[in-house]
């Protein structure tokens, strides 16, 4: 299989940010995060038959490598002490971007399954082999559910690693609803796009 320039480059940039994370993971002893790692490596499996099969456009691979980027630095980097935080583990993850706002889990939810929207659109495209099909307001919907539903197993991997290990930085139910709706909102503005996008190509 030929690869491009560009696909390379994102290759080295999967393997380089996976390696690190996994061996810091490793020196941190975070067995959480070493759980994620692994979930993370299926996950790249997934979108590597996937992509086989659908022919994911450039920018969408782009955008899937950098949010698995910003998953990683998230659970794994520590933000400084005048940063404000949700809770007392001191990670990206639990940065306020916008104190009591916004946080920065919220911004990855949001922009992880709005990029799983877009991954779905094509999908659904490449599965009734209709490149130019029109994003009706059926069709939109349709993606954005599903988008939803991997974000809900998203859920269902977390959970896992309340329950298998000790301190994680996970949280609760309210930060379970929240992630659920940050994930809408990252599906209903791709969906928008994509409707806009459409709109665009045919004036």
């Amino acid at each position: 299989m030929n690869f491009s320039k560009n696909i390379i480059a994102m290759i080295g940039f999967i393997i380089s940010y996976m390696g690190a994370a996994l061996i810091y993971a490793l020196y941190t002893s975070n067995f959480e995060f070493l759980l994620y790692i692994c979930i993370t490596f299926v996950i790249l499996i997934f979108v590597t038959q996937a992509h086989k099969r659908i022919g994911f456009t450039d920018l969408t691979l782009w955008l899937l490598a950098i949010w698995g980027f910003l998953h990683m630095i998230g659970g794994l980097v520590p933000v400084p002490e005048s940063w404000p935080i949700d809770g007392d583990t001191r990670v990206l993850y639990s940065w306020w971007i916008i104190p009591e706002k916004l946080k920065y889990d919220n911004f990855v939810h949001a922009f992880g399954f709005g990029t799983t929207t877009w991954c779905c659109w094509q999908g659904l495209k490449a599965t009734v082999k209709a490149r130019s099909m029109r994003p009706t307001f059926g069709r939109l919907t349709l993606i954005v559910m599903a988008a939803m539903g991997f974000g809900a197993m998203n859920e269902v991997f977390e959970f896992i690693a309340v329950l298998t290990v000790p301190n994680t930085n996970v949280g609760g139910y309210i930060n379970n609803s929240w992630d659920l709706i940050y994930n809408l909102v990252g599906c209903v503005i791709a969906a928008v796009a994509i409707r806009i996008a459409h709109k665009g190509s045919h004036h």
